[in-house]
């Protein structure tokens, strides 16, 4: 079944209709097939597609080039779908949040800004709520650079009209001990891995994390204990334990270092095996930038850090300092409540067509 979407409607009708099109992490087709349709329609936008990852942009000769980036899946579906629209002006649905809101405002400013201040690229990926390598925006940025490129750059993700700026890292690792199997009833003829981890866990249990200020804003790291595993049964000395860490950095710091300063934490702790089981790294807001600064003055407020780890992260690795700025509550994501007030979308748009047409 082909899907249609009138770009002439208002941001929080359209967000509706977004939501009207089922698209779960896996089975946005229908969705990135009518977004293309829609944004092959507008004379002024050339159109490219990598999978179900749809990017558009003006070609204007403008000296800046900003990006508008989001995601079209979402988590599964749970009876909240089709959208509901109360009297209140609050939209219910699923993604309505997280982001299909985003993606509306996205597509108006597409449709009704032919000639903004700076030249546009609009980015509408899929997968984005599911394991990293299945990442749309991923794929565009290791096939398709160029399109990419750009000064600035905004993801339109759930921040409830606030500026979060850049994203922090975060880097998981397992530290493994080893020891000696024995009965738990001769237990000085064995040795204890887990006994041999509380050197890993007191070391955490006395780190101070950083607070830096990047850009003006201050973030707030953290080196926590996440998981730990240790033993095969309840008479036996374990000769293994494994401690996962995970290690949430400031922008300030580069992935190399945010591993070598973990493994500076634990050095001497007894550590046997030191493993990097999954790392994302952070983000620059770049708000000193002069399109960042202007983006600023258009819509208002006091620009807040990101203490998670967002896609904004994927524009750091291409060199484009970038922002989180969506209408959606990210406290609202992912839940069967999921809704966003429609004063929230027509804020975002309003704020966005300012910046981009001043």
């Amino acid at each position: 079944m082909s899907h249609t979407l009138d770009l002439t409607l208002d941001a929080a009708t359209l967000t509706a209709r977004l939501v009207d099109i089922p698209s779960v992490s896996g089975s946005e087709g229908p969705l990135a097939d009518a977004v293309e349709r829609a944004l092959r329609a507008l004379p002024h936008l050339t159109v490219d597609r990598h999978g179900n990852n749809v990017v558009a942009r003006t070609r204007l000769g403008r000296a800046e080039r900003v990006v508008l980036a989001g995601h079209l899946d979402t988590v599964p579906v749970a009876d909240n779908v089709p959208s509901r629209l109360d009297a209140d002006g609050v939209l219910w649905g699923c993604g309505t949040t997280d982001m299909k809101s985003g993606v509306a405002v996205q597509l108006r400013i597409a449709a009704t800004v032919p000639e903004p201040n700076r030249d546009l690229t609009f980015v509408f990926y899929d997968n984005e709520e599911v394991a990293a390598h299945l990442n749309g925006l991923g794929h565009v940025v290791e096939a398709h650079p160029d399109w990419l490129a750009g000064d600035f750059a905004v993801l339109l993700e759930p921040s409830d009209g606030q500026v979060e700026g850049g994203c922090q890292g975060t880097l998981r690792v397992e530290l493994t001990t080893t020891g000696e199997r024995a009965h738990s009833g001769r237990s000085w003829m064995g040795s204890n891995a887990v006994h041999a981890a509380a050197p890993i866990l007191a070391r955490l249990a006395a780190y101070e994390p950083r607070r830096p200020v990047v850009d003006g804003l201050e973030y707030r790291e953290g080196l926590n204990a996440v998981r730990i595993e240790g033993g095969v049964a309840n008479n036996v000395v374990p000769d293994a334990c494994t401690v996962t860490v995970n290690y949430r950095y400031a922008p300030d710091r580069g992935p190399d270092e945010a591993v070598a300063h973990v493994k500076e934490v634990f050095d001497g702790c007894g550590v046997d095996t030191f493993t990097v089981t999954d790392h994302s790294g952070a983000a620059l807001p770049g708000l000193s930038h002069p399109a960042a600064a202007a983006f600023m003055a258009a819509v208002g407020g006091t620009p807040q850090p990101k203490f998670g780890w967002t896609d904004v992260s994927r524009f750091g690795e291409l060199g484009v300092p970038a922002v989180n700025y969506g209408p959606g509550d990210a406290l609202l994501a992912h839940k069967v409540d999921e809704r966003v007030a429609v004063e929230r979308i027509e804020h975002c748009e309003q704020r966005l067509r300012a910046w981009l047409t001043s």
